[in-house]
């Protein structure tokens, strides 16, 4: 009797804590991402994703891998957007979150995305899989730290231009050059330079050519 309730664990193994679904055969789209300095882990990300998705009796439907640095525009990751809203894929699986994030609000976006496409993530390192209650409630919590995010930020652009008003500069877009172009050829008769015109009226240079023809 033991015998057979190991056999039977053994063809049903569960992975983090969740059992597999035989029910349905989900396809995955795997991304892997790097910095341009660190591209020898990629292998070791692939490797370690789709051995993943096989132990959750995933189909790889689609993989990428992405090479960057810092919090570049992560474009080939479209390809896996592009692939879920067509409904080719049923779930995302990732390395890492700040692979698939540029920022926690960047996260967030694509995360909301991907549950109003009913397509899953799963964050392999962080254990993390939000087709089960835990990973919906560590999406709400996502929720409240791009909004903390946003709000730093806000706070910040406020006392850049705070700092500026305080230095005596204006703020907004400059006045038209147009209505310098009476002064821009005047000095411009009396001998002076494009360069000295443009600064003295605090306009730019092409803008004094354009006038002068």
């Amino acid at each position: 009797m033991a015998a057979k309730r190991a056999s039977e664990k053994a063809k049903s193994p569960r992975v983090f804590g969740q059992a597999r679904r035989p029910t349905k055969m989900f396809r995955a789209g795997l991304y892997a991402r790097v910095s341009t300095n660190d591209q020898q882990t990629v292998p070791l990300q692939i490797r370690a994703l789709r051995e993943y998705a096989t132990r959750r009796g995933w189909t790889i439907a689609l993989q990428v891998r992405e090479v960057g640095s810092g919090a570049a525009q992560r474009r080939l990751r479209e390809q896996l957007m592009d692939a879920a809203r067509r409904r080719e894929i049923d779930i995302i699986l990732v390395w890492r979150l700040d692979r698939w994030g540029r920022s926690v609000a960047d996260l967030l976006t694509t995360l909301q995305e991907l549950e109003h496409l009913a397509v899953g993530f799963v964050s392999l390192t962080e254990a993390l899989d939000l087709t089960t209650p835990a990973g919906r409630a560590m999406a709400g919590m996502l929720a409240v730290f791009a909004g903390f995010e946003r709000d730093i930020l806000r706070e910040r652009v406020r006392a850049g231009l705070a700092h500026v008003r305080q230095n005596g500069k204006k703020l907004g877009r400059p006045i038209s050059a147009g209505l310098h172009a009476d002064q821009v050829r005047k000095l411009y008769r009396t001998g002076v330079s494009k360069a000295e015109i443009a600064r003295r009226l605090r306009i730019g240079r092409t803008s004094v050519r354009r006038i002068l023809g």
